[in-house]
């Protein structure tokens, strides 16, 4: 289904009120504008994230990556990059969703730099949001990120419960379907430029992927956990690959949603 068929019956009729989108969005995208890719750097002010063994800190290498991202594609016209937070700074995760929305994002990546369930896993890895975890593992992951604020939920007040329905379905089907392409893109894109993780495409009911308009993708850089991991996430020319590596494959899939 066309994206901004989807947008367009999202936001008539009560719509905006519904997801709580601005109300400039009901204009449709130029082609001509740029694509806005949102980077979320995870944590951040009193919410440390993981801390690894040596003392680094999740909040640090995630906002450090996410800026390095935005660096690097500073000089293409085609691409408009936000980042949620510039700082060291909390965020609310309703708020960071806000902010795709007020953005008018085409894609939403939240980076990460977890501690993992086990102290052996290391590497790269991309999550999309489903309300049954792909396993244990990526289950677990979820539960520490959402404890970190309350759940972002779609506020269906005003809106009769069949309209509603409809809505939010439409709505559900194209950011899901978007954003499992986005994560496969991801994680071939990046392959043999960065180690990942065993099984690197999985999902879980991550709050911060709920948004129903925006395309939305978890990415873990690695795990502070891992020793190994640590050292390479700590390493500012390390974290110059790993920006690369997502910067070239974020722009793309970006753009492509843009214009579809």
């Amino acid at each position: 289904m066309d994206r901004r068929f989807v947008l367009s019956l999202l936001l008539g009729a009560g719509g905006a009120a519904l997801i709580g989108r601005p109300a400039r969005a009901q204009t449709a995208k130029r082609r001509a504008d740029p694509a806005v890719l949102v980077l979320d750097p995870g944590h951040g002010g009193h919410d440390p994230g993981a801390i690894g063994g040596s003392g680094t800190y999740e909040k640090d290498v995630v906002l450090a990556i996410c800026r390095s991202i935005k660096q690097q594609l500073s000089g293409t016209r085609s691409i408009k990059v936000v980042l949620t937070r510039s700082e060291d700074e909390f965020l609310s995760l309703p708020r960071r969703v806000e902010i795709a929305h007020e953005a008018d994002a085409d894609l939403f990546v939240s980076i990460h730099a977890d501690a993992a369930p086990t102290l052996a896993a290391r590497g790269l890895s991309a999550y999309t949001r489903s309300e049954r975890a792909s396993d244990s593992f990526a289950g677990a992951l979820a539960q520490r990120e959402n404890a970190v604020d309350s759940l972002y939920g779609v506020d269906l007040r005003g809106t009769d419960k069949m309209t509603a329905a409809i809505l939010l379905d439409l709505a559900k089907r194209h950011s899901h379907g978007a954003s499992l392409t986005a994560k496969q893109r991801i994680v071939s894109g990046v392959r043999g430029k960065v180690m990942l993780l065993e099984n690197p495409m999985r999902s879980a009911n991550f709050a911060v992927l709920r948004s129903t308009m925006v395309p939305s993708v978890l990415v873990e850089t690695g795990f502070l956990t891992n020793p190994k991991d640590e050292a390479l996430l700590a390493e500012p020319r390390s974290r110059a690959v790993i920006a690369k590596s997502l910067a070239d494959e974020l722009a793309a899939i970006a753009l492509e949603f843009q214009r579809a």
